[in-house]
């Protein structure tokens, strides 16, 4: 076997000297290096982002969003959304594993959840079997490569596949909020209807306590509907997220004035970086973990409106976020209820 960068450099086509995630195109032949896993990728859980990209951009037609998908992979050897930036996770089977990656607790058959981005990974796609708008998600028939850097997870054998898969998709989420939200704090989280949202409830309600309390905002009845079935928010409003001072005057009638100390922006649409800027305290913390951020929009119009808070990007990856997110609903019936009823 030939051997391998352990960040995928070898794999990069244009432009030479990238890494994987920032190139526009890689390798995505199927012969593995020393130090790859080949995988028989069965579903890929496309980042929600890109998803409702191309969903919009195929007027909602399943024949359209297929088209698209083949299209990006053969363009780019990846799935990474040229609009968004965005990719998304998959599971599969492990068909061979590199000489150099013998010693890992792994073996041929093994189930795995990569929990490294789609806009990284090499993939090749023979035929997409089935969409679920839905839950984006995608179950194809096709390979994919595992980097030596990469990391995963075992899927576990207590619930499906797919909603291992949802959760997995979504678990760098609730593991920072579980980092950065302390006891007594006013959480703030836009998107608190969603996949994300709703582990980042579980977490925030955890930490911040009694002596807490955490807004859950949803755009549609049915979202908020959820926020309030899941029991977990405090206050739940129910508001355009794209429209900054109508949230800031809701944040303000909720809390008296005072504000949100931490903010955790889960939505999967552009333009709601000032809705989680203004109601967000001098000295707060906003949590970025929407694929959807634009860090210019962030950082100018907390400049233009001489705001002084933290700003954090969502970093997919934070340590034992697999186990953390899995925990999340394994801790809690009724969340696990509503995600089984949702994505499984």
């Amino acid at each position: 076997m030939k051997k391998g960068c352990p960040y995928g450099t070898h794999r990069v086509i244009e432009p030479r000297g990238t890494l994987p995630q920032p190139a526009w195109k890689i390798d995505n032949t199927m012969k593995i290096y020393d130090n790859e896993i080949l995988i028989d990728v069965q579903t890929l859980n496309i980042d929600s982002a890109s998803f409702t990209q191309i969903e919009e951009e195929a007027g909602g037609d399943v024949e359209k969003i297929k088209a698209r998908m083949m299209q990006i992979v053969a363009e780019r050897g990846k799935h990474h959304n040229p609009v968004t930036g965005s990719g998304g996770m998959l599971i599969g089977r492990i068909a061979q594993i590199g000489d150099k990656l013998k010693d890992r607790d792994l073996k041929v058959g093994d189930r795995i959840a990569t929990l490294v981005s789609l806009s990284l990974t090499p993939l090749r796609i023979d035929k997409i079997k089935e969409v679920r708008p839905d839950i984006d998600q995608a179950d194809i028939e096709g390979q994919a490569i595992l980097f030596e850097s990469g990391i995963y997870a075992k899927l576990p054998d207590d619930m499906s596949e797919t909603l291992a898969l949802a959760v997995l998709d979504v678990a760098g989420a609730p593991a920072q909020t579980a980092k950065l939200v302390k006891p007594g704090d006013t959480v703030l989280i836009i998107g608190a209807g969603g996949k994300s949202g709703m582990l980042c409830l579980h977490e925030a309600k955890k930490r911040a306590g009694v002596t807490g309390t955490v807004i859950g905002m949803g755009h549609s009845k049915g979202s908020c509907d959820r926020i309030r079935e899941l029991g977990l928010a405090d206050i739940v409003l129910q508001g355009d997220a794209t429209k900054p001072v109508e949230v800031l005057r809701m944040v303000e009638e909720a809390t008296g004035g005072d504000l949100a100390d931490v903010t955790i922006n889960c939505v999967n649409i552009p333009d709601t970086e000032m809705s989680s800027i203004l109601p967000t305290k001098d000295d707060g913390m906003i949590y970025f973990f929407s694929m959807a951020t634009s860090f210019t929009k962030a950082a100018l119009g907390a400049e233009g409106i001489g705001k002084d808070t933290v700003m954090i990007i969502g970093n997919g990856y934070t340590k034992d976020h697999a186990e953390i997110s899995l925990h999340t609903l394994r801790e809690n019936p009724k969340l696990k209820e509503i995600f089984e009823r949702l994505y499984a």
